[in-house]
């Protein structure tokens, strides 16, 4: 069974084009990791919505998962990210559909 990994991020007003840079240079490095499915990055189209965008992945296992965000490649290309972009990733699992 896989897993879905949901990230809501919060992008100060100005910083969307950094913010998407950031998301780029970490998916980069994911889509190259075993257990990798699929992503797909959402943007809010309310303006007065708490998360500007929303990551949602696909991946073979939680295993996999931490293994790429507990990498060192991934560490340096997230480092001051979640400083600079609060994002609340979670795992979850897909009860219905």
């Amino acid at each position: 069974m896989t897993v879905i990994l949901l990230n809501p991020f919060e992008v100060p007003a100005g910083k969307e084009d950094e913010a998407l840079a950031y998301w780029e240079r970490c998916a980069d490095v994911m889509r190259k990791a075993p257990g990798y499915i699929s992503t797909r990055l959402h943007r809010a189209i309310s303006p007065d919505a708490r998360f500007h965008y929303i990551n949602m992945a696909e991946w073979e296992s939680p295993q996999h998962f931490l293994a790429v965000v507990e990498s060192d490649e991934f560490k340096q290309v997230a480092d001051g990210g979640v400083e600079a972009f609060p994002h609340f990733p979670g795992l979850y699992e897909v009860i219905r559909t």
